[in-house]
């Protein structure tokens, strides 16, 4: 594979965010916040902040620093950032935890660890965005997955200011009237930028040139894909305004009312372009990654459907609960570990064996996992996010938490399975460790001496 590198950060941004994953899991079963405690409990907060910037923000971000350059087919700009971004992310995140349990008094804390928190996230995310933008930016004219990362990014800086804003206010720092209206009816839009505007158009972007790329599907710039991005634009910019009308006690309802109309649309235009890569592909038999990245595109439509049925039936603020549930663990989750289990092989064959290729026998990138074992592991999840979102629902907390213990159960042996794949487990042990392969590290980085053999082949 001339030409191609890795990044030497992208293991521990996955290892972290594994761990922050399965903290957020423990919390949830245990009953620390929702759904024994309100959605507006400290507690809550800590579990929603643990899952979507402990596991999905550091996800994301360590899938950017690898696959962007693939996206642009340009190196990574200022990768020396990864590292500092890593650091700044968990010390921001931890620092936030603790000053929400210094809200309730769990923790006794000076109420301005909030705001430093905050000022530390807008710290790391922005070193990685400066990364990322700057890669993207040096490959103008830009192709279209690249800018749904564009437009990700962007929604990442809105998600961050806003929380910092909010973290302003719960700490006393200010009492601006118009900050204080945010925290009072912005928070549904601060959890709708995160998971829709940035998580989620950036899933999209990155998983259309995954999915072509895992299914030997041809790369097409579509019509339908030209429309889901402008969809994911119109949809952020009418949030933006939203909020900006929130800050001012201005009505909001017609611009929220127009980002569902428009994201409904840029949501089943998106779907159907996922069946036709499907349907286009050259490998005939979808290997295991592929299946639970269509599973969780169902768990998006189901989010979907969700949210028209409780708006229209006036009960979508007693289920947002449920809908963020769905989202997060069912749509985004299940796409995260489903390319985790594809990206983990991939990236520790490319380290391995790269350097090596066409000068001995190496094992297949196939042969680095066990997609029979791998699919138990994942079936169990899939089936466990399902029972407890109509758990949720019914208000089931007894099975609700049953079905968490199963949930963790699986997690841990995804994780293993990932484990397995960087230890070399299910490589054929003739073919296992060639002269000239070191085992690699399980999540450290990769030696500059490996990475630059890399570039070489």
């Amino acid at each position: 594979m001339p030409g191609a590198t890795l990044s030497r950060w992208t293991m521990s941004y996955f290892a972290v965010a594994l761990a922050f994953l399965l903290a957020g899991e423990v919390l949830l079963t245990a009953g620390f916040g929702y759904p024994v405690l309100p959605v507006e409990a400290p507690e809550t907060l800590i579990i929603v902040h643990t899952i979507a910037i402990g596991w999905l923000g550091l996800l994301f971000s360590g899938a950017l620093l690898q696959f962007v350059p693939v996206l642009v087919a340009k190196p990574l700009k200022a990768p020396s950032l990864a590292l500092p971004a890593l650091v700044l992310i968990v010390s921001g995140l931890l620092a936030l935890l603790a000053g929400f349990l210094g809200l309730n008094g769990r923790l006794a804390v000076d109420p301005l660890v909030l705001p430093a928190g905050g000022v530390l996230l807008v710290g790391g995310f922005a070193a990685l965005s400066t990364s990322i933008g700057e890669t993207i930016w040096s490959a103008r004219p830009i192709g279209l997955p690249a800018r749904f990362v564009a437009v990700g990014l962007a929604a990442m800086a809105m998600t961050v200011l806003l929380g910092l804003c909010f973290t302003a206010v719960l700490s006393g720092l200010v009492e601006d009237t118009h900050v204080l209206n945010l925290v009072l009816d912005g928070i549904g839009l601060h959890a709708a930028i995160g998971l829709i505007g940035w998580m989620t158009i950036m899933a999209m972007g990155v998983s259309y040139r995954l999915l072509a790329m895992f299914l030997l599907a041809p790369e097409r710039d579509r019509r339908t894909t030209r429309l889901v991005f402008a969809a994911a634009v119109i949809a952020l910019l009418l949030v933006a305004i939203a909020t900006v009308l929130t800050g001012i006690e201005a009505p909001r309802a017609l611009p929220l009312y127009a980002a569902a109309a428009v994201s409904f649309v840029g949501l089943g235009l998106y779907a159907y372009d996922v069946v036709s890569i499907f349907r286009q592909r050259r490998r005939k038999t979808a290997e295991l990654n592929t299946l639970i990245s269509l599973a969780a595109v169902a768990f998006l439509l189901l989010s979907a459907i969700l949210f028209a049925a409780f708006a229209v039936s006036g009960t979508l603020a007693d289920n947002a609960g449920v809908l963020v549930y769905v989202l997060a663990m069912g749509w985004l989750t299940s796409l995260g570990l489903g390319q985790l289990y594809k990206i983990v092989p991939f990236l520790t064959w490319m380290e391995c064996y790269g350097p090596v290729l066409g000068k001995t026998a190496v094992p297949r990138v196939q042969d680095l996992v066990n997609e029979k074992r791998a699919a138990w592991w994942f079936g169990l999840y899939i089936i466990t996010v399902a029972v407890s979102a109509l758990a949720l629902f019914v208000h089931e907390l007894e099975l609700f938490m049953a079905a968490g213990v199963l949930q963790i159960l699986a997690t841990l042996g995804l994780i293993v399975e990932f484990m397995r794949a960087r230890r070399l487990s299910w490589a054929p042990p003739e073919i296992r460790l060639p002269p000239g392969v070191p085992r690699p590290r399980l999540f450290l980085p990769i030696g500059d001496d490996n990475d630059r053999k890399l570039r070489g082949t």
